[in-house]
């Protein structure tokens, strides 16, 4: 009981403002400009969602993390690509949790642990203090597996499915 408690004080607590001190709008072009750059060397799509604290819906419940990043992913519509190939990088704040949803057509052919060594990196990178790194850091090595798996071939036309700056909730 108390567990829940403190959980939902501790998402109450957080709110957009802290989201925009995570990403501020600097921070927010810097990382739009990775991922568009990111997208000309492959057919996949990256979106990143941040956001302070799960909604009393999903406090209630004693929903997990993971559960609000694949309802992100579908709500954010990385799940609509071509190719079935988009990726999201989701961080909550209230947890200092990080989830990575990849859809069908990547998350086949990606074992599970490479998934989790990315999401490592990214821990301790955000631990040391270095937010911007570790974001970066995640964006290179999601873009590396997406050029892997679906390089763009000479001419093949891109369009650009998703948007490319991080959305803040």
């Amino acid at each position: 009981m108390w567990h829940r408690i403190r959980r939902i004080a501790r998402h109450r607590w957080l709110d957009e403002d802290d989201t925009r001190k995570a990403i501020p709008p600097q921070l927010a072009e810097r990382l739009a400009a990775r991922v568009a750059a990111s997208e000309r060397r492959h057919s996949g799509e990256i979106r990143i969602y941040v956001e302070a604290g799960l909604p009393l819906s999903y406090l209630w419940r004693d929903a997990g993390v993971r559960e609000r990043a694949v309802a992100m992913f579908g709500k954010l519509r990385v799940w609509d690509t071509e190719h079935n190939n988009g990726v999201l990088i989701y961080l909550l704040l209230a947890e200092h949790a990080i989830e990575i949803v990849a859809d069908r057509g990547l998350a086949r052919r990606i074992e599970p642990g490479h998934w989790h060594a990315i999401v490592q990196h990214m821990r301790e990178a955000f631990r040391a203090g270095r937010f911007e790194d570790g974001l970066t850091q995640a964006l290179e090595e999601v873009s590396a597996l997406l050029v892997e798996h679906f390089p763009l071939q000479p001419g093949q036309a891109n369009p650009n499915e998703l948007p490319d700056p991080p959305a803040l909730g």
